[in-house]
This record gives structure tokens, sequence and C-alpha cells, in this order.
């Protein structure tokens, strides 16, 4: 792999099973995809059942050419239950336990980490006690000058103040949304307005930057000495699944690329905005658009 520029997406990796279909998700290995497709060697790192639905994501994955280190265990592999609002606003409800609770910390780990230039990790996967330990081990173990990404996912109640404390400590990069932040915000005791908020979590947690998505109101990337706001594009909404996911890997792709802070921003919502239009987190695009 090249060490110049392997980004690493680690934890959940499910199908989101809509009404009338399923798509294969999960925010971590979502990110990992795009960054491939911006042009840059891309791992996804996850467990998966030994079963049809499994069989079925090794088979997406390989469809669309993305890396990827997936255990098979002796769980099922993860199902989401998604429906969709009238604006295309999903809900979620997610099974447990399920095959990505399991992922092992193999042996081959640590050397990858070291290779690694970027690892986006969520809350999600840090429920249960495996690939929590899988998790803080790989991140931990990824260089200091690396961007850790924590794509904080707050989803149902797989989530606690220590669990987030923990993981603000070993990013750099925290990548939140508007109502994520106000559920922060009342476990921190922060008394801010969302941007003010996550101003506090960049210098309580000396991030090197805080991203906040609003949806259709914007969204705001937050340093020490500068901030960036851009308003969301109009655009004819299919589904928001994996838009999100998107807009984190564009983001990281403009950062290691050292672009200025307004071309990162514009780049991740160009391209959020592209997969709003799109059915499923994984369509098909051509990189050059974006970067």
């Amino acid at each position: 792999m090249d060490k110049k520029s392997l980004v690493v997406g680690i934890g959940e990796l499910l199908w989101d099973v809509f009404p009338d279909h399923k798509q294969m998700g999960g925010a971590p290995c979502n990110f990992a995809f795009h960054a491939s497709k911006l042009g840059l060697e891309s791992l996804a790192i996850s467990a998966i059942g030994k079963d049809e639905l499994g069989d079925e994501i090794i088979a997406k994955l390989d469809g669309v050419g993305l890396i990827y280190d997936i255990q098979r265990v002796d769980y099922p592999t993860g199902t989401v239950k998604v429906t969709l609002s009238g604006d295309g606003i999903p809900q979620y409800e997610i099974c447990q336990p399920v095959a990505w609770d399991f992922i092992g910390m193999k042996s081959d780990y640590e050397e990858i980490a070291k290779q690694t230039t970027a690892v986006c990790f969520g809350s999600l996967a840090q429920r249960g006690d495996v690939s929590k330990a899988t998790i803080r081990s790989y991140v931990n173990a990824v260089p200091d000058s690396a961007l850790k990404i924590f794509d904080i996912n707050l989803r149902q109640q797989f989530y606690s103040q220590d669990l987030l404390v923990d993981s603000l400590k070993m990013c750099n990069v925290l990548k939140i949304n508007d109502d994520e932040i106000k559920i922060v915000a009342r476990m921190f005791g922060l008394q801010g307005d969302d941007q003010e908020n996550c101003e506090e979590l960049l210098h309580r947690f000396q991030l090197k930057m805080v991203a906040l998505t609003c949806g259709t109101n914007g969204s705001y990337l937050i340093t020490k000495g500068e901030t960036s706001f851009r308003e969301t594009p109009k655009v004819k909404v299919a589904d928001t699944v994996g838009a999100g996911d998107s807009f984190t890997a564009a983001m990281v792709v403009g950062m290691l690329k050292g672009k200025p802070l307004n071309d990162v921003h514009q780049m991740a919502v160009n391209l959020s905005a592209f997969v709003c239009t799109q059915n499923g987190a994984m369509p098909e695009y051509d990189r050059v658009e974006y970067i």
C-alpha cells in the first residue's frame, strides 16, 4: 500500500434496508469508498457474517472496487431498517448484536496503522467491547501527524459521555451535525449556540478542525484561526444516506492535499450535494468533478 496516501475507515458495515430495497452502508466504509473515488488509496476495515448477506457485501465491495479487510465472524451481517421522511431524511433502527460488533485486532493492523495518513471512526461501532478495543488500538497506533477523524454519528442509545470524551481525546478532527451538537452540548454543559459550542470543543480537546453540518442550513469548517461557512446547494434530493460521509471524505482529501480551508469546504459541499441526488451511499461518479 502507498504509505503516502493510505486512508482508512474502520467500523460498521451493513445493509440499510429500505421498504422496497436494500443498500450497502456504514459510515466508515462509505467514507473509505468516497476517498477512493477521489483518488486516494483507501481501506475499509469491518466485519460481516458467514451468511448470504455477507456474501452480497463482498460482491458489492468488489463491484465498486474498494480495497477492504473484512473479517467473517460467527454473528449475522449487520442490518439497519431505514425509513425516509417526506423530504428524504432517514430514520434508523439498528440491530444488535451483529458482525461489526466483533471486529478483531488482527496482527497486521498495527503495521497498517503506521502507514495511515487519515483514519475515520465513529461512536456507533464502539457500542460493543470487541470492536471498541480494536478501533481504539488502531487509532492510537496511527501517527500523530495523521488526520484522525471522529465522525460522531450518534444513533439510538449507542453512546455515552465517557465514550464521547475518550473518542474526542483520540481524534484531531471532529465531524458533527446540528442535531448531534445539541445533544453533546447538553451532555457537556455547553451554553453557546451551535457554532460557539463547536469552537469550545475545538479548544477543549485541542482539535485541528470541527466540521459542523446543518442540513439545508449550510455547514461550517472551524479551525483555531479561521471559520468557513457554505450554504447548502439546492438540489433534487433522492435520499441523504451517505451524504455526510462523502462530505467527510472530500474534506479529508482537500486537507491532505494542503488546500485552503475555503477550497476544502467547497469540495465537501459539492460532493455531498451530488450524493443527495443519488440513491444509496455509494453512487458511481467521476472524481475529476470534485477535486
